[in-house]
């Protein structure tokens, strides 16, 4: 979202008075580090400049270099084990002794394991995979496999969703931010409407009146441009929760086999159990074509990603479609196994759930005592919290949501802004009620403070 100066107003770049409030609460130490990063580092919209400087990442919790600890429920979305994972850290240690480097053309029995264990989590299990470092890389391997099966270049993509910073990614990514001043981008890339039962053209709650709405149109487009090799969203986008009914899904897979149409769910930032289920899609109970994963693939300690496809469709030998120098990943694999055996070994998809449960019960209780949260879409530990002015005109309120997130970082609580309004949490796997309810606590008094 832009601010009257035409300024970035959304995530952790922000020129407004409270950043500079808050940049003035920090010690001159902080103050000389974030200005030689300043020095070194390219700034770019939403990352750099940087807002404070950390020295510990330990389970849920960051710390800054003033020893103050925040419980983090943003974490680039990569800490679903937490951050300094005792098995993770354990398994990428006796992993670099052993073996910390396969060259190409070789492989290792580390990273056939890890990928056995990714394929098992499916629901046919009938997939195949491919390493890569990381979550935009493997969204263009995903393309390119689209476009070598089926013979089509076009794919439809959804506005407002995010599937990387590549030039092909930010091509059929749908968030102006990332496009600005970036001149031809690649061809093909065709815009559907995203699903949104809060806010939408038809201006209607009904979920499965909103889905067919947008499944209409995604079908006007097909009939109309033809040749289109691949449909490419988020299942639950991650930025700002949207939850499609399961019939959503249904449809959409029927439409991509009635012509002959790949499907391929980008999971980067949702997969690895944030839903309540390993993979977003088994909560729909529909599986793609392929399947893009990232971000906490690598237990918050190694960047990894992959994507898995449909065996059937292992169809592209006469190319390159990654030819990476990490292909075949041993720290990484390590890694992925490790946070696998984790999730596994303490049950954490039955503890996210529970969670779940906990957080829609406190999230209710806020939505009935205050007119200012608009909308609340939770599914596992994926949260948002849409903030508005008012609630029948649903006119955003992103002045509140600025003052509440600087509130929250100053009494211990770090999360993401999206869509100016936004309230969005990812908070690890391993949060107990504790945590979850100094957090809801917390956003009650900035509800009071900031109102």
């Amino acid at each position: 979202m832009q601010n009257k100066a035409g300024l970035n107003r959304e995530g952790d770049v922000n020129f407004t008075p409270l950043r500079s409030n808050f940049f003035n609460t920090l010690s001159e130490k902080t103050k000389v580090l974030l200005k030689r990063d300043e020095n070194f580092f390219i700034k770019q919209s939403m990352s750099t400049p940087c807002m404070n400087v950390i020295t510990k990442a330990e389970g849920c919790y960051i710390e800054d270099i003033s020893g103050k600890k925040y419980l983090d429920f943003h974490g680039n979305s990569v800490h679903q084990v937490g951050y300094k994972n005792p098995y993770v850290i354990k398994a990428v240690k006796n992993q670099l002794d052993e073996l910390s480097f396969i060259p190409r053309r070789y492989t290792s029995e580390i990273v056939v394991k890890a990928a056995k264990a990714l394929v098992d989590k499916t629901i046919s299990k009938d997939y195949k995979v491919l390493f890569t470092p990381s979550g935009g890389a493997a969204v263009g391997i995903a393309l390119k496999i689209a476009r070598k099966v089926t013979g089509k270049y076009k794919v439809i993509s959804l506005w407002e969703s995010f599937h990387g910073a590549g030039l092909d990614s930010i091509s059929v990514g749908g968030e102006y931010t990332f496009k600005k001043d970036m001149g031809p981008l690649m061809p093909g890339c065709i815009r559907s409407i995203a699903y949104n039962a809060y806010r939408n053209l038809i201006h209607s709650s009904d979920k499965q009146a909103v889905a067919n709405f947008c499944l209409d149109y995604m079908e006007y487009i097909i009939k109309n441009e033809g040749e289109i090799g691949a449909i490419l969203l988020e299942p639950v986008r991650a930025t700002d929760t949207h939850i499609p009914p399961q019939m959503y899904f249904e449809r959409l897979r029927q439409i991509c086999d009635d012509n002959e149409i790949l499907l391929i769910f980008d999971e980067i930032p949702t997969a690895l159990g944030r839903s309540g289920e390993f993979y977003v899609h088994k909560n729909f109970n529909v599986e793609p074509d392929i399947l893009v994963l990232g971000k906490g693939l690598g237990g918050s300690v190694i960047p990894q990603a992959c994507i898995l496809t449909k065996s059937k469709y292992d169809l592209a030998q006469d190319i390159s479609l990654g030819h990476y120098t990490h292909e075949k990943p041993a720290l990484g694999s390590a890694a992925i196994l490790a946070t696998i055996e984790y999730m596994d070994d303490f049950n954490l998809l039955e503890n996210c759930r529970r969670q779940s449960t906990f957080a829609l019960k406190c999230s209710k209780k806020l939505y009935e005592k205050y007119e200012c949260i608009g909308d609340i879409r939770i599914i596992g530990l994926l949260i948002t919290f849409e903030m508005v002015k008012d609630r029948t005109t649903k006119e955003k309120d992103e002045e509140i949501c600025e003052k509440m997130l600087y509130y929250c970082l100053k009494n211990g609580l770090s999360f993401k802004l999206s869509n100016g309004n936004c309230i969005t949490w990812h908070p690890p796997l391993i949060v107990n009620e504790e945590q979850l309810s100094f957090a809801f606590n917390l956003l009650e008094e900035a509800i009071l403070n900031c109102q």
